[in-house]
């Protein structure tokens, strides 16, 4: 008997030759639910990451009655309920149009918008962007063509301070001292007034839509655009000067610890949160989740946090579990290699990085520069990566791990992880 031949790979296109998209993209939405090999999968669009106390305790009741009794927070700062039935759909609409977090049943999957998760709280940043997220959401909704946008492409509002400016956003908005905005997109920026920044996030998403159909590939993204079909502002209809050598604010994610006044921020362990761990948010003027995997708690002060970090919550800085992510793995994921999730829990053996205030190791004022951010992958698709410098853990067929490119047994991971993280 012959052996089955392996199938032929496709032809691997030139460099620089465009993307031909012969169909919408398959990412699943809150109605439109994804088969996983635990279950169907929900992910549902949260602009800003925003979440009210009540919409916190649906997503935590529906976790439990519906899903696995988990909520997975993705880098753009959404949701994820996985473990749901295949007759669910209806209960599941039926529970997030109650909460008010499905307002809109043709736009749902458009809803990418990511903004500084601190804004408006924390007393940094040039202006609050969250305000700028609920403003374009509702311009978003209001437009019936914006349902033709990819469920891939991304808003992304900075308020200054460069904590989100550098997640690959579509189209990218920074806020400018002064009541002003940049607005950034395929490598071109343009300076314009911060009242009409939404508005003009819109506009040129339009554009991207228009040059998308000229080009004829298909695009889903603006930098699949082949070249020659830019997205013009202009001829998007926004009114705006020039940014002559435009440049994207840099600055560091969310720390866990202690925002502002009255405000938290804590990191959830691989990026899960048990239904109960959602519900020691609570109470809360407003819960954010975060690109970083993380929740900020609006109207909480530190008092709050040793009961945060009883219920399982990353609270400090120097935790071993601070920046630590992974795919789902087995045995959700059927392309998954391994079970990385836990794989990845020796890590937490591995030291953290100090405290950055007055008084830690190296005396006054002594900062030590945080460790690099690490993902534990199942496949070479790498799910759910960080964007940046991070550390790579992939999984092999053969049961071992490439961190860096460095094979690795997995007994000897934690201490391979942390010579890798700490390696600049």
């Amino acid at each position: 008997m012959l052996a089955a031949m392996p199938p032929t790979p496709p032809p691997t296109p030139d460099p620089g030759e465009p993307r031909i998209r012969d169909r919408g993209d398959a990412c699943p939405g809150a109605l439109r639910l994804h088969s996983a090999d635990d279950g169907r999968l929900a992910r549902l669009r949260l602009p800003g990451g925003r979440l009210t106390s009540r919409q916190v305790e649906a997503l935590a009741d529906a976790a439990e009655a519906l899903g696995d009794g988990r909520l997975s927070i993705t880098s753009r700062g959404n949701a994820e309920l996985r473990g749901l039935a295949d007759d669910c759909g209806a209960q599941l609409a039926a529970l997030l149009d109650e909460a008010g977090m499905l307002p809109s049943p043709t736009h749902e999957r458009v809803r990418n918008i990511v903004a500084s998760p601190a804004s408006g709280l924390d007393g940094l940043g040039a202006a609050d962007v969250q305000l700028w997220a609920r403003e374009l959401d509702s311009h978003l909704r209001s437009a019936p063509w914006a349902a033709a946008l990819s469920g891939r492409f991304l808003f992304v509002l900075d308020d200054g301070r460069g904590d989100v400016a550098g997640l690959g956003g579509d189209v990218t908005l920074v806020a400018v001292r002064g009541g002003e905005a940049e607005l950034h997109v395929g490598g071109r920026a343009v300076r314009l007034a911060s009242s009409d920044a939404p508005g003009a996030a819109l506009a040129v998403a339009g554009g991207f839509l228009a040059a998308a159909r000229r080009a004829g590939t298909g695009a889903w993204r603006v930098r699949e655009l082949p070249e020659g079909y830019a997205v013009d502002v202009a001829e998007s209809g926004v009114t705006a000067r020039p940014v002559p050598a435009p440049e994207l604010p840099q600055g560091p994610p969310l720390s866990p610890g202690v925002l502002g006044p009255s405000a938290l921020s804590v990191l959830a362990p691989l990026g899960r949160l048990t239904a109960a761990q959602l519900r020691a948010l609570l109470p809360a003027g407003e819960v954010r989740l975060t690109p970083w995997r993380g929740v900020v708690v609006a109207g909480a002060g530190a008092d709050r946090l040793p009961a945060l970090d009883a219920a399982g919550l990353i609270t400090r800085r120097d935790s071993p579990w601070a920046g630590v992510t992974a795919c789902t793995g087995r045995p959700g994921c059927a392309k998954s290699l391994a079970d990385v999730r836990a794989d990845a829990a020796p890590v937490d053996a591995a030291p953290g990085p100090a405290h950055d205030h007055p008084g830690g190791p190296g005396g006054p004022g002594h900062m030590q520069a945080p460790l690099l951010p690490v993902h534990f992958s199942g496949c070479e698709r790498r799910c759910g990566h960080p964007h940046g410098a991070w550390t790579d853990v992939l999984a092999t067929a053969g049961g071992a791990y490439l961190v860096d490119g460095v094979p690795t047994p997995r007994t000897a991971l934690p201490e391979a992880v942390t010579a890798a993280r700490t390696t600049r």
